[in-house]
This record gives C-alpha cells, structure tokens and sequence, in this order.
C-alpha cells in the first residue's frame, strides 16, 4: 500500500506512476479530496468535544437552573452532531482506505516504460535451443502416450482445466519439488511449509485483496481463502510484528499448491496443462532492510536461475515493463523456459522486489539497535513454478521413440528410474 503522505505531497509521481502502468490517473485526485475531507471533519468533531468538554464544566457550576438547562440542551444538540460527522468520518476513512488498497506499486526508476506484455525486454538467452532429428511432441501427446498424463479423469473428477499425473509423471512433479526445495535450503533459505488456507487479512496484506477477489477460491462459511501462491502464507508470517534487524534478512522457501480461478477461453494458450485452476509451485521470499533489497533481488535473480541451469533447460530473462508489471511490484523480471513441443516460452518465474508495499499493508517493520523503526523491504520469486517446469523436462528431454530422459540431478528423488517410457 502506498503511503498517504506521499499522494498528498507528491501527487505527480503517483500520477506518473499510474499513466505508465497504463491506468486511470484519477484516483488520485479522489484520494486528495478525501483525505481533505477527513482532516475537516476530525476538525470539527475534536473542535466540538473540545467546546463540550468546556462547557460540560460550566454546567456543573452553574447556579441558574434555567441557565443550566439551556446549556445541557444545547450540548445534547452538540453531541448529537458530534455523532452525526463520526458516521461521515468513518464513511470517509472507509472509502479512502478501499481507494488506497486499489492503488498499485510505484515502478522502479529502473523498469522499463512499455504499453504491454509485447514491451517487456529479454536480457539474456542461456543455453542452446535442443535440435531433433525429429518432430518433437508437444506435452499434451507425449503425457497420455506415456500414461503419465491423464487428462479425461481429470475433467470426470473435478472438470475442465483439471488432470491427473500418474506413475512416473507424478513422481517426477514430486522430484522437482524436491529437489527444489533442498536446493533452495542450500542457496540459504530456510523451509516453511505453511497452511494451504488463509485469512482474509492475509491474502489482503499480501496485496491480492481486493483487487484479484474475483480469481481467488473462498470458503464464504469460514472466511478463508485458498492459497493462490505460498507467497500470501509467507507475507502473513509476520504480520503486525516488528523484527529485529539483527535477524534480517530472513530468507523462506515453501511448497504450496496453488488456486486461482482463471478466466480461459479455448486456443492454444490453454491446451494441455500450462494453465489451470489448481497447480504446484515453490516459492522463494525475502524479507530485509531497505538498502538490502537490491542485492538480495539479485540474489534470487541468480538462484531461480541456477535452478533452470541445474535442470539443463535453456531459459531466458525478461524484465518487464511498467504496462506488465504485477500489482505489487517495484521492479520483476520472469523466467522463462523453451518448450519445444509447444513451440514457445514458458514463463516459469518472476522474480519482484515489492519495496515496503506488503509490509505497509500487513504493518511488518524493524527495529534497529537504536531504537529506530521502519518498514521493512520483501521480495517474491518462484523457484520454480509447475507445471511449466514439468512440461519443459518432458519435451526438451523427449527421445525419437517417445521415451523421456530423466535429467541426472531430478535422478536421486526417481528411485533409479533414468528414463520415463510407456508401460506395456
């Protein structure tokens, strides 16, 4: 959440902001004429307490009963409008506080202005792209050839956007978890493995409230929401704490499945399990100090990498662009992994510096030796996310017969199973 201060102070760069992420800049505008608001009626209201507090002393020494009852009543007709203009403040307080959660990140100096997707800048490409001495097979074929992908029980069980992995497909999603998971534990993470279902507060501190309600699963009975990304459980870990920077940065991983309700409509986009309602992925989270935050971006930058390069997959590294960046984000760059059955990049992460965005939002600061205080600074990145990573393995490491190589460092988690191939 952005500071109020800020919009109030400076609201050109909040305008700025806004028009280069390609969004209405009124709201600022609003914000300003409300907060104006606020601060008249807190005004009155301590003005009129204020006068009742006088008088309520003169009331009581007063001699005139005639006199006296005159003043009661006219602080009766005070107190009645003293709550007359609680009401409006706190109508006032609601509506600025919903317009403030719906504001997002300012972007970093150092993002790109672009209008879309189509404006964001490759860095670099790594690796070489694998040549077949023939056609290779987009997943969707290669899955239910191999008996690995089950997409028609999916859709009978639960419906469309849904499917099952079995024998060896299964056992590999549960390899790169794994295996990621450990690795990451190596880079200096340490693990949480954080309830699947949170609170409202939470997916609202982590910034996907109120603005993604609309693709979030909710149980309406208990007011709890399925995890869209363990990055919502990890922002909630500290909520309303204030952290010692002698423990900073701390440095999280976890393993979550995934919910979102996505709006597809049939294409190419959809086909096979690239997208869909329910999915695993590894997530990586930092929390630090503000003059932390760039190099600990780099640092996750550089793990998520040594992930895809671990696995052998060639991968490339966007930065986006302003029109492209994500609702909470400051600066992201995604990585993304060549499918070449599919025939296409596949986003596997992003990885965000979010600044103090969440922190404002869930009230998490530090406190130094001195004393002072502030917000602190988190950061999000995937580590990776499934199943693209599983569709990659499948079809860069597919053989002219159909089978699957499984790749060396995924092995120890296969018990002994090196190459995937169909049973029968």
């Amino acid at each position: 959440m952005l500071e109020l201060k800020l919009i109030t102070e400076s609201p050109q760069i909040v305008r700025q902001a806004l028009a280069d992420r390609q969004m209405d800049t009124s709201p600022v505008e609003t914000i300003i004429q409300l907060d104006a608001r606020r601060r008249a009626l807190i005004a009155e209201v301590e003005a009129l307490r204020a006068e009742r507090n006088t008088v309520s002393k003169q009331i009581g020494r007063m001699k005139d009963p005639a006199e006296r009852q005159a003043k009661i009543e006219a602080m009766r007709a005070v107190g009645d409008r003293i709550s007359a203009l609680d009401a409006d403040l706190k109508t006032v307080q609601r509506e600025l506080h919903n317009l403030l959660a719906s504001l997002p990140n300012i972007p970093d100096p150092r993002t790109p202005y672009g209008k879309n997707e189509d404006d964001n800048v490759v860095l670099k490409t790594v690796g070489q792209l694998p040549a077949f001495d023939f056609d290779p097979q987009p997943h969707w074929d290669l899955g239910p050839a191999l008996g690995i992908i089950d997409f028609e029980r999916g859709v009978k069980i639960t419906g469309s956007r849904f499917y099952v992995l079995s024998g060896a497909g299964a056992r590999l999603q549960r390899a790169l978890i794994a295996f990621m998971l450990d690795l990451h534990i190596k880079q200096g993470y340490l693990e949480k493995y954080p309830p699947f279902m949170v609170k409202s507060e939470t997916v609202f501190a982590a910034g996907q409230l109120p603005k993604f309600a609309d693709n979030l699963y909710k149980d309406h009975e208990e007011d709890l929401y399925m995890v869209p990304t363990a990055e919502v459980p990890l922002t909630g870990l500290h909520m309303n704490e204030i952290l010692p920077v002698e423990s900073l940065p701390r440095l999280y991983t976890a393993y979550t499945p995934c919910f979102r309700r996505e709006k597809m409509s049939a294409g190419r986009d959809v086909r096979g399990i690239k997208r869909g309602h329910q999915f695993d992925k590894v997530e990586m989270y930092i929390y630090c100090q503000p003059e932390d935050s760039d190099a600990m971006l780099d640092k996750m930058l550089a793990d998520a990498e040594e992930t895809l390069a671990l696995l052998g997959l060639p991968y490339r590294v966007k930065q986006l662009c302003t029109g492209d960046l994500g609702f909470g984000a400051r600066i992201t760059y995604d990585l993304e992994v060549w499918a070449p059955g599919c025939n296409e990049w596949l986003e596997v992460s992003s990885v965000s510096n979010v600044g103090d965005f969440q922190a404002r939002r869930a009230n998490i600061k530090y406190r130094t030796a001195e004393g002072k205080k502030g917000y602190l600074h988190t950061l999000n990145g995937s580590g990776l996310g499934l199943p693209r990573t599983l569709i990659a393995i499948l079809e860069n490491y597919q053989q002219p017969d159909g089978s699957v190589v499984v790749p060396e460092v995924l092995r120890p988690w296969m018990g002994g199973v090196e190459i995937i191939r169909a049973e029968g």
